[in-house]
């Protein structure tokens, strides 16, 4: 019985541990809430079999997931064409088939771990997770711990080691923590160290050059339902139009979101035209649109009107929004798998930044701006981050608010600016530090006028990258595997 009641406890703190991590993302914002949830995932969890460890893990996932990316029902049913129970199965399989990353998370680290450094070896393994999830079957890096400490005073650690960094950091706290409450009073030098150490690191790792960039940010506000019929292409021909000649003699670079213009580059043609001959001498203009090659393959892009040099391809293409894993057998099963443009090819992996505005600009089209290494990639060779977006498909459910705060970590990694141009919110203007210093309304046909540094220099995680992270996360499953190897019994906090 006292068993039974233990393992009702361990279960119900992990949905807590998962609820809790949602709480630390926008809009609610609560980081202080990350090691809490932290200490309750590694709290009681040597007292539990593999098997059970598995159970909390996937329980957490599954509270994680049900109530951070609600936003998915909104985008299957409200936009997907989908009935309701069907878009709730779907949303459900989702939740329940992401939980099962914590769960082999938790089932590895109590099968192949023993008690030496526990904690460490919890942290190691939870971030290794959090790779795995990154990358694996195209990889869904949403609603990482690190990236809620974008606010918090671990966001000093951001510049020097990214996002799984910041993550290691929760963690560990969180374990910390939890040696704390069992009065192991060495934690906190540790503990102190992690938190306090920020206070000292550089405010900035970039320097500005002297004189900003005016740009024009510009949010249509188009209905996503009617966005790809001839009556939404007239609609957003005029809206970016109107809006276009209204800032044109206020900026030097004008920015329309991703698919803007729901057709072709080809078939836009001559929208671009007329807009450009009424754009004053000097002033650019970058849109998200479609392209075509001779091949017939269709790209989501990033191209430029007026002074502008090259354009770009997107690289991370999202499955089942812009291509169909196993089309043969999907499409047409779902009219949510036959979505407008839903069979894009990706753009290379290496692609030079466009030129515009005098300055060269780093893209990351809509999803990819969650992705840390791509990021930095691009970052290396630009003055500044720009991602284009249509998060339209979110409704007004909390997603877009995540996806900022995503965006908004990446400009604190990389030292630069990130200019958010989206259909219908969040358009932003984010400086290196990861502020957001203008910001337009959401839900609302509107320009958003602002400036920007171009950004000399990069951080160390713009130059380096993850690997030193995802290097320590392993070394410090070590200690634990070896005293695993040795027989010993689990340890402390069982």
């Amino acid at each position: 019985m006292r068993l039974t009641s233990f393992l009702l406890v361990q279960m119900v703190a992990a949905l807590l541990a998962g609820v809790f991590t949602t709480l630390t993302a926008s809009p609610f914002e609560l980081w202080w809430l990350g090691p809490i949830a932290m200490a309750l995932m590694y709290w009681g969890i040597h007292a539990l079999s593999p098997a059970q460890a598995a159970l909390k893990g996937w329980l957490y996932g599954v509270a994680l997931f049900a109530t951070g990316a609600s936003w998915v029902y909104v985008s299957i049913h409200d936009y997907g064409y989908t009935s309701m129970p069907l878009a709730l199965f779907l949303t459900a399989l989702f939740v329940v088939a992401l939980a099962l990353f914590y769960a082999v998370t938790l089932w590895l680290y109590r099968r192949l771990s023993g008690p030496r450094l526990a904690l460490l070896t919890f942290a190691g393994a939870w971030v290794l997770g959090e790779v795995l999830r990154t990358y694996l079957f195209t990889g869904f890096p949403w609603l990482l711990l690190g990236a809620s400490q974008v606010d918090s005073p671990l966001a000093s650690w951001a510049p020097i080691g990214g996002v799984y960094w910041l993550s290691l950091l929760v963690v560990l706290s969180g374990t910390l923590v939890a040696e704390l409450v069992h009065r192991r009073w060495w934690a906190l030098a540790p503990l102190g160290a992690i938190w306090l150490v920020p206070l000292a690191l550089p405010a900035q790792w970039t320097t500005p050059v002297a004189t900003p960039t005016r740009v024009a940010l510009l949010q249509g506000n188009l209905p996503q339902l009617i966005k790809w019929t001839p009556e939404g292409q007239r609609l957003a021909a005029n809206t970016y139009s109107a809006l276009t000649a209204q800032v044109a003699d206020d900026a030097d670079l004008i920015i329309w979101p991703e698919t803007a213009l729901p057709m072709t580059e080809t078939q836009a043609r001559p929208v671009l035209e007329r807009v450009q001959a009424n754009l004053p001498s000097g002033t650019a203009l970058l849109t998200g649109i479609v392209q075509i090659d001779p091949e017939q393959r269709f790209f989501n892009s990033v191209i430029g009107v007026g002074d502008v040099s090259g354009s770009y391809q997107k690289e991370h293409l999202v499955p089942f929004g812009e291509y169909l894993p196993l089309e043969r057998v999907l499409r047409g099963a779902i009219d949510f798998f036959d979505l407008p443009m839903s069979s894009f090819t990706k753009g290379d992996t290496h692609q030079s930044p466009m030129q515009a505005a005098g300055v060269a600009i780093g893209n990351a089209i809509c999803y990819e701006i969650i992705y840390s290494e791509l990021v930095a990639r691009r970052a290396q060779e630009s003055d500044v981050l720009l991602t284009v977006s249509n998060d339209t498909w979110f409704g007004a459910s909390i997603g877009p608010h995540q996806h900022l705060q995503m965006a908004r970590l990446r400009a604190l990694e990389n030292g630069r600016y990130v200019l958010r141009a989206t259909s219908n919110g969040i358009t932003v203007i984010v400086d290196p530090r990861g502020d957001v210093v203008a910001r337009a309304p959401q839900f609302e046909t509107t320009a958003l006028v602002g400036e920007f540094y171009a950004m000399q220099g990069n951080t160390p995680f713009t130059r380096i990258g993850s690997w030193p992270t995802w290097l320590l996360a392993a070394l410090m499953l070590v200690p634990g595997l070896l005293s695993r190897r040795a027989g010993r019994r689990p340890g402390s906090l069982s």
